[in-house]
């Protein structure tokens, strides 16, 4: 490889955040009245958490002990600071998302087979998440789901622009043809077009995708990638799994017997999202060099740090045997990152090609049970580079083979074992 990589083969200790969460509780608390249950709560917290935290749903998650599980870090602490003026001087910033009920025995949202919905885009890699805690645990039947047109309308729409539409009548200039997994709009019973309608019935001016939505109450759940899967998780049963508990991932192992690979999921997750998840989107969307390059570096050296912990044992997931959430984060990055983000967030620092134990890891993962299914590349090349200053779409690449048919392939790595030191 062209360049150097620092390498660290070991995470560093997860930071002890649940403690903050823990002393922050007293002092939210005081300021939330009535019981824990979402529809009764009263919140007394600034206007800003009113509007855009959906209070009576964030504090149900994050101050009721036993639905602690649900919150993690990088759903919670997404630093807001400065944003505006961050913004102003090129920095991508990401947004908080402000739906955070959860499916529990909470009668508001109880876990049951056929009541839910999502509402995705399938260029989108946080719904990628999302679209595949559905397929690996089995929710195909019991979760319906309805799928946008990869590009956002356009200036002259007469509702609004640059927003995630329901329309699968649109004609992709990458295939020359309409997207057969393109949906309308099916759960809320208004046949929005829009999924900005969707949060407009709420009082929201929010507009993104993931959406999970009870379609017997006609209410969004929740819009928090992170949380959703790890609610489906922890619910997969209830929800009506058609894998039997015994054969079923479990992306997210409760028990006291599994607090140190919680841990380690924890930590890979903080890694995983700050230098490759958010970190592509920080290169690719930045208008500054300085935060560009800043990005750049951290992408590859956790790349690096990655490919040095797979190495270093030959393990065939990121924390051992099994298939868990740090891994499901990992894939949708990974899967965009050869035939998209090189190019399209300016990642040119090599190929996941070039890392001989992530490819044969990618390979692992896309085998697995509904992986194929979850996405589509042909979504995620109209996406991001029907939104460039040209639109025209890149056929490639086709070398050693074409995108995703490369990824049943993991002894295409044995070239780049041959080829690079990582």
């Amino acid at each position: 490889m062209w360049f150097s990589i620092v390498l660290s083969a070991q995470p560093t200790e997860p930071s002890n955040w649940y403690s903050s969460i823990k002393k922050r509780r007293a002092k939210k608390r005081a300021n939330c009245t009535a019981s824990l249950k979402p529809s009764k709560r009263s919140c007394k917290g600034t206007s800003r958490m009113k509007k855009n935290w959906r209070c009576r749903s964030f504090c149900t998650i994050v101050y009721a002990d036993k639905q602690e599980i649900y919150v993690t870090k990088t759903s919670v602490e997404e630093s807001q600071k400065d944003a505006v003026a961050r913004r102003a001087k090129g920095e991508f910033v990401r947004g908080v998302s402000g739906f955070r009920s959860i499916l529990s025995e909470d009668p508001d949202f109880p876990a049951e087979p056929g009541r839910y919905h999502l509402f995705v885009a399938f260029n989108c890699p946080w719904c990628h998440r999302v679209t595949l805690a559905r397929n690996v645990l089995g929710l195909q039947n019991s979760i319906t789901m309805d799928v946008a047109f990869p590009s956002r309308t356009t200036e002259d729409d007469p509702i609004a622009s640059n927003r995630w539409e329901f329309n699968p009548t649109r004609v992709a200039s990458f295939t020359g043809s309409t997207l057969p997994e393109c949906t309308f709009e099916t759960a809320t019973g208004q046949s929005f077009r829009l999924a900005k309608q969707i949060y407009d019935a709420e009082g929201s001016d929010e507009a993104s995708v993931p959406i999970l939505y009870d379609k017997k109450t006609k209410r969004i759940v929740a819009n928090e990638s992170a949380e959703i899967i790890r609610m489906l998780n922890a619910q997969a049963g209830a929800l009506g799994s058609s894998i039997a508990n015994s054969s079923r991932s479990d992306l997210y192992p409760l028990g006291d017997q599994n607090i140190a690979l919680r841990q380690d999921i924890d930590t890979l997750n903080d890694q995983i999202y700050v230098g490759i998840n958010n970190g592509a989107y920080k290169a690719g969307f930045s208008s500054d060099q300085a935060v560009y390059a800043a990005a750049f570096k951290n992408y590859f050296e956790t790349l690096g740090a990655l490919e040095a912990r797979l190495a270093s044992d030959d393990r065939p997931f990121l924390t051992g045997d099994s298939f868990t959430e740090a891994d499901l984060r990992l894939f949708p990055t990974l899967y965009r990152h050869d035939p998209v983000y090189y190019l399209r967030m300016k990642l040119n620092g090599a190929r996941i090609l070039d890392y001989p134990h992530l490819w044969r890891w990618l390979c692992r993962v896309y085998a697995l049970q509904g992986v194929a299914e979850s996405n589509s590349l042909v979504h995620c090349r109209q996406g991001y580079f029907g939104r460039s200053w040209n639109n025209v779409v890149p056929l490639g690449p086709f070398h050693p083979m074409p995108y995703p048919e490369a990824y049943a392939h993991p002894d295409l790595a044995v070239q780049a074992d041959e080829t690079t030191s990582v």
